[in-house]
This record gives structure tokens, C-alpha cells and sequence, in this order.
């Protein structure tokens, strides 16, 4: 394992460990920043809607790519999880947050099962079959990739789709 994934995975245990320290370094952060985030308001009622999940967890299926960990700016990349085989083929490459809980219920950053449940029940109309995985760590000269060919390119799959709504969950 490289030294910069080694420091990276004991920060993130330690701010699970110290809430002081993980308040210090969100403080310490400096987002970039825009003032044209794109967005769309809901306009079907979710019991007629389809919805997807769009996270930036670092989930994926086990046979596909990692994302890149030995990059300090972060992986920009997507990946596709398909709905009916996510829950039983995952892992979680991130070494930006203690995604031990996560490993153990991907429920915690990937709330699948508690969609097909409000499925189930009549609260949300239907479930897409195709959901989204980012890793969340993007900095640098990767944004400009996230936003101009990544992130317009999951936009582009979910109107094919159909999808009404969007659920995104963090890592």
C-alpha cells in the first residue's frame, strides 16, 4: 500500500475516532465553488416516479475497475451498478472515509434496499435498473473532467432511462 493511501485511510479512522478532528478538517476545506449548479426541481409526485442512485461512495462491482486511489486529486470516473446484482457484488475502493460499516451494510451509503422496500409499498413508482458510483475525493484538474464529460454523461444514461428523480448519497 502506498504511504499516501496509508496516511489517507488513518486520517479518515481518526475523524471517525475525534469528532474535533473531523470538524477541523471539514473546516480546513476549501470547496470549489459555481454559480451555475445545475437543477431540477421533482415535478411527478414519487409514487408514480422512477428513481435512481447516484453515489459518490467509491462502490462498485467487483469486477470492474477500481477507482484510483494513488492519485491525489482523485478518480473522476463513474461506474454503472445495476440494480439486481449490486447488493451480492460490491466493494468499496475509497480511502477518503472508514467505509468499514458501509462494507459490512451497503445500505449505509447506497440505500438500495430501502428503495425496493418504498417500492414495495407504494411510495415511489419504480426503481431504475442502472445506478451511478463516483468516488467523492475530486480536486484539481479532475473537476473539469467531472463536470464537462463525467457527470453529463451519467445525466445523459439516466434521461435514457427514464429516471424522475435522483437520489445521491455521500461516501
Amino acid at each position: 500500500m502506498l504511504w499516501q493511501q496509508y496516511k489517507n485511510k488513518t486520517v479518515a479512522r481518526l475523524a471517525g475516532l475525534f469528532p474535533s478532528l473531523a470538524d477541523k478538517l471539514v473546516a480546513s476545506y476549501i470547496p470549489w465553488g459555481g454559480d451555475d449548479i445545475p437543477w431540477q426541481p421533482v415535478k411527478k409526485a414519487l409514487a408514480i416516479s422512477k428513481i435512481a442512485l447516484v453515489t459518490t461512495a467509491g462502490v462498485h462491482h467487483q469486477g470492474q475497475t477500481p477507482f484510483d486511489m494513488t492519485d491525489a486529486q482523485g478518480d473522476p470516473t463513474f461506474r454503472v451498478l445495476t440494480r439486481d446484482s449490486i447488493i451480492d457484488d460490491h466493494t468499496i475502493t475509497h480511502d477518503y472515509y472508514d467505509h468499514r460499516d458501509a462494507d459490512k451494510d451497503l445500505n449505509i451509503v447506497f440505500p438500495l434496499e430501502r428503495l425496493l422496500e418504498m417500492n414495495r409499498a407504494g411510495v415511489i413508482g419504480a426503481i431504475a435498473e442502472r445506478h451511478y458510483s463516483f468516488m467523492g475525493h475530486i480536486d484539481g484538474h479532475h473537476i473539469y473532467d467531472l463536470m464537462q464529460n463525467q457527470a453529463p454523461g451519467v445525466a445523459e444514461m439516466l434521461l435514457v432511462d427514464d429516471v424522475d428523480a435522483v437520489l445521491l448519497t455521500p461516501g
